[in-house]
């Protein structure tokens, strides 16, 4: 499982930041947080493949943060993908979309998806759940959380084999949390699994100021990818434009006691981010720059 960074600016672009988007990939599947102008040209050179299940997350209606789907569409339907793509996003997603294909004149070859999102659980998979939540910026937006389902503990051949458990079949429905019986015994699978693993869990906070709601929101997140679009000496510009410092990024990330912090949509004021990780390092003990085309792998967890 791994973040990849296709655009880390704000809404004006620079010769080295182009406009937010995020993909997170899970084994066969990408879930995608926003897509700025420039998407489809980020995402091919970042590799990620064309033709995978696909989950297209949008925070809010403002250009830099959705006018690159037409052409993520538009590019995918020319390299003959078939699967599905669903996309979620604020009221007016699903008229913003197919307004786009009706004056391209264009419809996707595979079918979309789209759903108007609201506070709560809105994606519920076999492995994992996404949760939105109500963001504070100027127009309607939504702040989203990834969060991975526990994992049964790694199997242990080696008790298998202590406990006379005979490799195949039966070591199969262990794994599956099935109780297998040899030579009249019981074997429990917790005999031979090792301790449960806790599900990794991603915060993604589009554009928005600090909140006590999102703070709750965010509580415990293994990696929380936030608005950090101004440094502290410009607080009242991020109040007035409804985006946050790094300062209170970090802020918000240490009293939620989130362990990594990567911060992003840098303002084009910056010709580099180190003022800004320099302001929450000084907050929170594990911050990151995101970066275009950077990617960060997602460590597993601990136990349950």
């Amino acid at each position: 499982m791994r973040l990849v960074f296709l655009g880390t600016s704000s809404a004006q672009p620079t010769r080295t930041r182009g406009q937010p988007s995020l993909c997170l990939s899970i084994d066969s599947e990408i879930l995608m947080f926003d897509a700025g102008e420039g998407a489809q040209m980020a995402y091919l050179k970042a590799g990620l493949g064309w033709n995978k299940k696909m989950k297209i997350f949008v925070t809010h209606m403002h250009g830099d943060h959705c006018l690159g789907i037409p052409g993520l569409l538009q590019t995918m339907s020319m390299r003959q993908r078939t699967s599905m793509i669903e996309i979620f996003g604020p009221a007016g997603i699903e008229e913003f979309i197919y307004a786009n294909m009706k004056a391209l004149g264009f419809g996707p070859p595979f079918p979309v998806l789209i759903t108007a999102v609201e506070e709560g659980l809105i994606v519920d998979e076999p492995a994992y759940s996404v949760y939105a939540h109500d963001a504070n910026h100027t127009v309607p937006a939504f702040s989203y959380k990834f969060t991975e389902k526990d994992k049964p503990g790694r199997f242990r051949p080696e008790a298998a084999g202590e406990m006379g458990v005979p490799k195949g079949r039966l070591w199969g429905m262990l794994q599956r949390g099935e109780v297998v019986t040899v030579d009249g015994r019981e074997i429990l699978p917790s005999q031979v699994m090792g301790e449960r693993r806790r599900g990794r869990t991603v915060g993604v906070s589009g554009d928005t100021s600090p909140t006590e709601g999102l703070k709750e929101f965010f509580r415990g997140c293994d990696y929380l990818v936030f608005d950090s679009t101004f440094s502290h000496e410009l607080r009242e510009r991020a109040r007035e434009t409804g985006h946050s410092t790094s300062t209170e990024a970090a802020t918000l990330a240490r009293d939620a006691g989130v362990r990594n912090l990567i911060l992003t949509h840098f303002s084009a004021r910056y010709p580099n981010e180190a003022v800004l990780v320099k302001e929450a390092r000084m907050i929170h003990d594990s911050v990151l720059a995101a970066r275009d085309l950077g990617e960060v792998r997602l460590v597993s967890s601990d136990p349950a």
